[in-house]
């Protein structure tokens, strides 16, 4: 497992060398990297020299012209590819719109797919258990470390080009995935399509900032949170239903088709949005920030399965605090951060973020522990299971545009209130769980705890990175896809270690209940044996062992439920301090909301 982790480490790497091979090339243009560059309104010192014409910065008239020939350089690459202007932004806001929803949809849908479909892959590529679980796990180590360099890609490569590469990268290891026989070949696709996906959100989010003003977020992100919620939500059903019809590379070219359409829609539709300021690459900040994410992720993805006390879980855990702790302290004296840690100066961004980490790590309580409970203790199939959640993932679909638009008229405060009340009651309704609790019961509290996460998830998002400025905005973009990428890994980490703690204190206090004479499980089992006794032909003891077992099975099943019930208690709590916190959180100084344009931009 150490050389798999070595080896994504390593891709990550090659692939962020290579692309800045590429930007050293391309700077070596002076007529681009004049053009791109603007000074502050207002200084009196801007010059740019377009088709050999030179301007004078004291004529606002000339001011003007700089303006829109600069907007036209950096948001057109070559002639032929029209540039995002102010005037007609809104008329090109749909295509945008639909090329990266439907990429973002369809690189969430595809990380979802997998955890239902890794006994059948076990089986089929005779491997163990803790070998396939790198199929999910190194896909989620190789995106978390790639997100928090997203802030330098964006700046350095245009919107067209980096989305383009990135869904190309996706479609590509899909293929490869698809065509896989055997998993060292399966490895290297998953790999592929993590480095792909791992660009495609927080370039997602970062457009949505730049095209929409503050005022109008709301519905767009929204949108956004369509593919966000919907996509991981209906990913469990789709997968049971092929996994029990068909072979699980069907998986693989049920997504391909998706990732070469949004390619050629791309292609056609999307245009170039925002400015390019062409940092430096910080490489000590990629190589801290990816010792430090890879080995935090790792960590908490291997505690849930052997424990905090596992020395290689304790090992890749110290060493990755580590090396956070002198990536932040590297980055707060860096001129141009790989990753803006000063986006925590701006209060309602560190509020909001504290509350999304909970949130989101309260939320894998549900993803985690309800297919525990629904496939190995209740025994419904995955595809049972899939459909359980699906009323609630067709809601949060439908509930995440009228959120945007409700965020965009009263905020989030209220919106987050209401919604963490609702997540609060049903999460520790789900906390009560028995061995005869309905399936159209768990459905319904399913469904409502869905639509409390649709009220708060993205205008709680949304509101922190309102409060940046857009020069920071693909900062807090690749911060904010950091946080949850990290709590969502804490979150299993830690709700899967409640559970294993308390469910193996629960089979203690159940065999000591059991040991009793009189209790009914001892009186069950007396009455068994000497039934068995007398119609199988088989002797007293026999009858008692055969009991026992059974018993002992119950007691398993009994315990794990209880320890299940302990961890959404838990994070019951979590969702509490949530709620709590919400209460002070304000909206986004309107003072920032000049800054904001498509094209007018500021190096």
């Amino acid at each position: 497992m150490t050389s798999f982790l070595s080896v994504y480490i390593g891709c990550a790497l090659i692939f962020l060398v290579f692309f800045n091979f590429i930007l050293h090339r391309r700077r070596k243009n002076k007529l681009m990297t004049t053009a791109d560059r603007l000074t502050e309104p207002g200084t009196g010192e801007a010059s740019l020299h377009v088709s050999g014409e030179k301007h004078d910065s004291g004529s606002h008239a000339s001011r003007r012209r700089i303006v829109q020939n600069s907007a036209k350089v950096d948001c057109a690459e070559r002639p032929g590819n029209p540039a995002l202007s102010a005037q007609g932004a809104s008329g090109h806001h749909a295509s945008i719109i639909l090329v990266l929803i439907l990429g973002a949809f369809v690189a969430l849908l595809n990380q979802t797919l997998m955890n239902v479909a890794l006994p059948k892959m076990m089986v089929d590529l005779n491997i163990s258990t803790s070998t396939a679980q790198w199929i999910t796990t190194g896909y989620m180590l190789v995106n978390g470390v790639l997100i928090p360099i997203t802030a330098y890609l964006m700046e350095t490569f245009t919107t067209r080009k980096l989305f383009i590469s990135a869904m190309t990268l996706f479609s590509l290891g899909t293929l490869v995935c698809a065509l896989s026989p055997d998993f060292i070949i399966l490895m290297c696709g998953r790999v592929i399509q993590a480095i792909g996906a791992g660009i495609i959100m927080p370039l997602m989010t970062n457009v949505f900032l730049t095209i929409f003003p503050p005022e109008k977020r709301g519905g767009a992100m929204g949108l956004m949170g369509v593919a966000m919620i919907f996509a991981p939500a209906i990913g469990p059903t789709l997968s049971g239903y092929i996994v029990e019809h068909f072979t699980w590379r069907v998986l693989f070219w049920i997504v391909l088709p998706f990732g070469i359409v949004d390619v050629l829609f791309a292609l056609t539709y999307l245009k170039n949005v925002g400015r390019r300021s062409f940092p430096k690459l910080d490489l000590p900040g990629v190589v801290l920030s990816t010792i430090g994410f890879g080995g935090i992720l790792y960590a908490f993805s291997e505690a849930g399965n052997k424990g905090w006390e596992d020395s290689v879980v304790l090992v890749t855990l110290i060493v990755g605090v580590i090396a956070l702790i002198l990536f932040v302290w590297h980055e707060l004296f860096m001129d141009t951060p790989l990753l803006n840690m000063r986006v925590f100066q701006y209060k309602i961004f560190t509020f909001t973020t504290i509350v999304n980490i909970l949130v989101t790590m309260a939320m894998f309580a549900a993803m985690i522990l309800l297919p525990i409970y629904l496939q190995n203790i209740r025994g419904f199939t995955p595809l049972q299971s899939g459909l359980l959640l699906l009323p609630g993932a067709l809601l949060m679909g439908v509930m995440s545009p009228i959120t945007g638009i409700l965020f965009d008229r009263i905020g989030s405060r209220p919106l987050a209130v209401i919604g963490l009340a609702v997540t609060i009651i049903t999460t520790w309704a789900f906390g009560h769980l028995s061995d005869t609790t309905t399936y159209g019961w768990i459905m319904f509290l399913y469904t409502g705890r869905m639509f409390g996460m649709s009220l708060l998830m993205m205008p709680i998002m949304t509101e922190g990175l309102n409060d940046l400025p857009r020069a920071l905005n693909s900062h807090g973009t690749a911060m904010s896809n950091t946080m949850r990428q990290v709590a969502g890994s804490l979150g299993t980490a830690f709700l899967v270690t409640v559970m294993t703690n308390r469910t193996t204190l629960h089979i203690g206090d159940y065999a000591n209940q059991v040991a009793s004479s009189n209790h009914p499980f001892m009186q069950q089992l007396q009455n068994s044996s000497l039934v068995l006794s007398a119609t199988d032909h088989v002797s007293a003891v026999q009858g008692q062992h055969t009991v026992l077992q059974l018993l002992e099975m119950k007691v398993q099943q009994l315990a794990t439920i209880q320890g299940i019930n302990d961890a959404f208690i838990v994070a019951t709590m979590l969702t509490v301090i949530a709620w709590v916190l919400a209460f002070f959180i304000k909206r986004a100084n309107s003072r920032q909301r000049a800054e904001i344009s498509p094209t007018m931009t500021r190096k």
